[in-house]
Protein backbone atom coordinates (compact mmCIF):
# COMPACT_ATOMS: atom_id res chain seq x y z
CA UNK A 1 0.00 0.00 0.00
CA UNK A 2 1.24 3.44 -0.82
CA UNK A 3 0.09 7.03 -0.46
CA UNK A 4 -2.98 8.02 -2.45
CA UNK A 5 -4.52 11.28 -3.54
CA UNK A 6 -8.27 11.89 -3.22
CA UNK A 7 -9.23 15.26 -4.64
CA UNK A 8 -6.95 17.78 -2.93
CA UNK A 9 -5.86 15.59 0.01
CA UNK A 10 -3.12 12.99 0.49
CA UNK A 11 -3.78 9.84 2.48
CA UNK A 12 -1.38 7.22 3.82
CA UNK A 13 -2.04 3.48 4.34
CA UNK A 14 -3.77 2.61 7.60
CA UNK A 15 -5.62 -0.75 7.50
CA UNK A 16 -4.98 -3.28 4.75
CA UNK A 17 -7.75 -5.20 3.07
CA UNK A 18 -6.50 -8.45 4.66
CA UNK A 19 -6.54 -6.90 8.14
CA UNK A 20 -10.09 -5.61 7.61
CA UNK A 21 -11.35 -8.96 6.30
CA UNK A 22 -9.78 -10.90 9.18
CA UNK A 23 -11.49 -8.66 11.72
CA UNK A 24 -14.84 -8.94 9.92
CA UNK A 25 -14.59 -12.73 10.15
CA UNK A 26 -14.01 -12.41 13.91
CA UNK A 27 -17.02 -10.10 14.26
CA UNK A 28 -19.23 -12.45 12.21
CA UNK A 29 -18.25 -15.37 14.44
CA UNK A 30 -19.25 -13.38 17.53
CA UNK A 31 -22.54 -12.24 15.96
CA UNK A 32 -23.36 -15.79 14.83
CA UNK A 33 -23.07 -16.97 18.44
CA UNK A 34 -24.97 -13.98 19.78
CA UNK A 35 -27.90 -14.37 17.38
CA UNK A 36 -28.01 -18.18 17.12
CA UNK A 37 -31.56 -19.49 16.90
CA UNK A 38 -32.94 -16.07 16.01
CA UNK A 39 -33.77 -14.36 12.75
CA UNK A 40 -31.89 -11.08 13.18
CA UNK A 41 -32.36 -8.08 10.96
CA UNK A 42 -29.26 -6.13 10.02
CA UNK A 43 -29.68 -2.41 9.43
CA UNK A 44 -26.93 -1.01 7.23
CA UNK A 45 -26.36 2.74 7.67
CA UNK A 46 -25.72 4.10 4.18
CA UNK A 47 -23.66 5.20 2.44
CA UNK A 48 -20.44 4.31 4.19
CA UNK A 49 -21.20 0.92 5.69
CA UNK A 50 -22.34 -0.88 2.53
CA UNK A 51 -19.03 -2.71 1.99
CA UNK A 52 -18.67 -3.66 5.66
CA UNK A 53 -22.31 -4.78 5.79
CA UNK A 54 -21.91 -6.88 2.64
CA UNK A 55 -18.78 -8.66 3.82
CA UNK A 56 -20.19 -9.17 7.32
CA UNK A 57 -23.64 -10.31 6.17
CA UNK A 58 -22.18 -12.94 3.82
CA UNK A 59 -20.70 -14.66 6.88
CA UNK A 60 -23.89 -14.67 8.96
CA UNK A 61 -25.29 -18.17 9.41
CA UNK A 62 -28.96 -19.11 9.48
CA UNK A 63 -31.90 -16.95 8.54
CA UNK A 64 -31.20 -13.24 8.62
CA UNK A 65 -32.49 -10.17 6.84
CA UNK A 66 -30.85 -6.93 5.84
CA UNK A 67 -32.28 -3.49 5.21
CA UNK A 68 -30.83 -0.05 4.68
CA UNK A 69 -31.19 3.44 6.15
CA UNK A 70 -29.50 6.42 4.61
CA UNK A 71 -28.22 9.02 7.04
CA UNK A 72 -25.63 11.73 6.54
CA UNK A 73 -23.80 14.18 8.78
CA UNK A 74 -20.53 14.91 6.96
CA UNK A 75 -19.51 17.52 4.45
CA UNK A 76 -15.92 17.24 3.29
CA UNK A 77 -13.75 16.08 6.19
CA UNK A 78 -15.89 17.42 9.06
CA UNK A 79 -19.25 16.71 10.64
CA UNK A 80 -21.94 19.29 9.90
CA UNK A 81 -23.43 18.79 13.35
CA UNK A 82 -26.76 17.85 11.78
CA UNK A 83 -27.94 14.34 10.97
CA UNK A 84 -30.18 14.02 7.94
CA UNK A 85 -32.26 10.89 7.43
CA UNK A 86 -32.47 10.53 3.68
CA UNK A 87 -33.99 7.03 3.50
CA UNK A 88 -35.86 5.60 6.47
CA UNK A 89 -36.87 2.24 7.88
CA UNK A 90 -39.71 0.42 6.17
CA UNK A 91 -39.63 -2.96 7.94
CA UNK A 92 -41.28 -4.40 11.04
CA UNK A 93 -38.84 -4.50 13.96
CA UNK A 94 -41.17 -5.31 16.85
CA UNK A 95 -39.71 -8.06 19.09
CA UNK A 96 -36.79 -8.63 16.70
CA UNK A 97 -33.06 -8.67 17.29
CA UNK A 98 -31.62 -5.76 15.34
CA UNK A 99 -27.95 -5.45 14.38
CA UNK A 100 -27.00 -1.92 13.35
CA UNK A 101 -24.04 -1.96 10.97
CA UNK A 102 -22.02 1.27 10.92
CA UNK A 103 -18.82 2.07 9.08
CA UNK A 104 -17.55 4.58 11.64
CA UNK A 105 -18.71 6.14 14.87
CA UNK A 106 -16.89 9.33 15.70
CA UNK A 107 -19.01 11.95 17.52
CA UNK A 108 -21.83 9.42 17.98
CA UNK A 109 -24.39 11.97 16.81
CA UNK A 110 -25.89 9.76 14.09
CA UNK A 111 -26.42 6.85 16.49
CA UNK A 112 -27.73 9.09 19.28
CA UNK A 113 -30.42 10.39 16.91
CA UNK A 114 -31.18 7.04 15.28
CA UNK A 115 -31.47 4.86 18.41
CA UNK A 116 -34.56 6.66 19.84
CA UNK A 117 -36.28 6.32 16.44
CA UNK A 118 -35.44 2.63 16.48
CA UNK A 119 -36.66 2.14 20.06
CA UNK A 120 -40.13 3.36 19.03
CA UNK A 121 -40.38 0.31 16.79
CA UNK A 122 -40.08 -2.06 19.79
CA UNK A 123 -37.10 -4.29 18.97
CA UNK A 124 -36.31 -7.10 21.42
CA UNK A 125 -32.60 -6.32 21.36
CA UNK A 126 -30.35 -3.83 19.55
CA UNK A 127 -26.71 -4.66 18.81
CA UNK A 128 -24.37 -2.03 17.39
CA UNK A 129 -21.48 -3.23 15.24
CA UNK A 130 -19.15 -0.56 13.91
CA UNK A 131 -16.08 -1.21 11.82
CA UNK A 132 -14.32 1.87 13.21
CA UNK A 133 -14.76 3.92 16.39
CA UNK A 134 -12.99 7.15 17.35
CA UNK A 135 -13.14 7.18 21.17
CA UNK A 136 -11.48 10.63 21.36
CA UNK A 137 -14.21 12.17 19.20
CA UNK A 138 -17.25 10.71 21.01
CA UNK A 139 -19.60 13.43 22.21
CA UNK A 140 -22.57 11.15 22.94
CA UNK A 141 -22.65 8.22 25.37
CA UNK A 142 -23.15 5.03 23.38
CA UNK A 143 -22.96 1.35 24.19
CA UNK A 144 -21.18 0.00 21.13
CA UNK A 145 -21.35 -3.79 21.32
CA UNK A 146 -18.82 -4.75 18.66
CA UNK A 147 -15.95 -2.63 17.36
CA UNK A 148 -13.73 -3.63 14.48
CA UNK A 149 -10.99 -1.13 15.24
CA UNK A 150 -10.59 1.81 17.61
CA UNK A 151 -8.76 4.57 15.79
CA UNK A 152 -7.36 8.02 16.53
CA UNK A 153 -9.41 11.07 15.66
CA UNK A 154 -8.02 11.31 12.12
CA UNK A 155 -9.97 11.48 8.88
CA UNK A 156 -10.04 8.19 6.94
CA UNK A 157 -11.15 7.04 3.49
CA UNK A 158 -11.54 3.74 1.72
CA UNK A 159 -13.59 0.59 2.20
CA UNK A 160 -16.84 2.53 1.98
CA UNK A 161 -15.59 5.68 3.71
CA UNK A 162 -15.41 8.75 1.52
CA UNK A 163 -14.10 12.25 1.09
CA UNK A 164 -16.84 14.22 -0.69
CA UNK A 165 -18.14 11.01 -2.28
CA UNK A 166 -14.75 9.75 -3.48
CA UNK A 167 -12.52 6.97 -2.16
CA UNK A 168 -15.27 4.53 -1.15
CA UNK A 169 -14.10 1.98 -3.71
CA UNK A 170 -10.63 1.55 -2.19
CA UNK A 171 -10.22 -1.98 -0.74
CA UNK A 172 -8.14 -0.71 2.20
CA UNK A 173 -8.49 2.20 4.63
CA UNK A 174 -6.19 5.24 4.44
CA UNK A 175 -5.79 8.10 6.87
CA UNK A 176 -5.18 11.75 6.16
CA UNK A 177 -1.45 12.52 5.96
Amino acid sequence: MEEIQVKDLTFVPFLSSDTIQARITELATILNKETAGEQPIFICILNGSFLFATDLFRQIEGDAEITFVKMASYSGTTSTGKVMTLLGLDVELYDRTVVIVEDIIDTGRTMSEFLPQLAKKGPKKVIIASLLVKPEALEHQLDIDHVGFEIDNRFVVGYGLDYDGLGRNLPAIYQLK
